[in-house]
């Protein structure tokens, strides 16, 4: 059985430090022999949660755009990888109108009772969060990481399977080329996760 690995590029500058250290990580994914699918967030149609609340009734979104299509993909997929910059100290706005829509999942979960995954897939799954920033603070994820944990405690990843790979101090578009370990992380961490997902029997 091949790894399904589901990503999200949610900055508005493609091909900037966040989606390069995604595609490093896809890369070697794909060299484990995973089957990759990666959604530019900014380039689809997601539009914001409206609050509505109309999912604690419907058990779906009452709006119809991309997201139909993405939250059939994130209960399929094994290994759902989210990348976004720091913006502003935290999520940008295209990453955060994703995880806003996982609200979907929160009220399957937790006010209509239903699963999210079916049963036996639980504890097999794994959730992986890039990030770069500009600046060289050691506390510059700080304010993302708990927006990052609800999405996945929603979609049903488990909060110790969860893995991050976070890079500061590189601003400009590319900076990311020049940093000393980024790719070979990236290519660990793929390695990592692969080999998780072939313990708990998902390949």
């Amino acid at each position: 059985m091949t790894i399904d690995v589901l990503a999200f590029a949610t900055s508005p500058r493609r091909h900037g430090n966040s989606e390069t250290l995604l595609d490093w990580m896809l890369d070697a994914m794909k060299g484990e022999g995973a089957a990759v699918e990666k959604i530019v967030v900014p380039e689809v149609d997601i539009r914001p949660c409206r609050g509505c609340n109309a999912c604690a009734k419907l058990n779906r979104c009452i709006q119809r755009d991309y997201m139909d299509y993405v939250h059939d993909r994130i209960v399929e997929a094994d290994c759902i990888i989210l990348a976004s910059p720091i913006y502003c100290m935290g999520l940008t706005a295209q990453a955060k109108v994703l995880v806003d829509r996982a609200q979907v999942f929160c009220t399957r979960k937790y006010v209509l009772r239903l699963p999210v995954v079916p049963p036996e897939r639980k504890g097999r799954r794994v959730g992986v969060f890039l990030s770069t920033a500009g600046q060289n603070w050691d506390h510059v994820f700080d304010a993302a990481i708990p927006s990052v944990k609800c999405f996945f405690n929603v979609i049903d990843v488990r909060e110790k399977d969860i893995r991050y790979l976070m890079v500061n101090n590189v601003d400009e578009k590319g900076a990311i080329a020049r940093h000393p370990t980024a790719r070979a992380d990236a290519g660990a961490l793929a390695g990592e996760v692969a080999a998780y997902l072939q313990e708990v029997g998902v390949a």
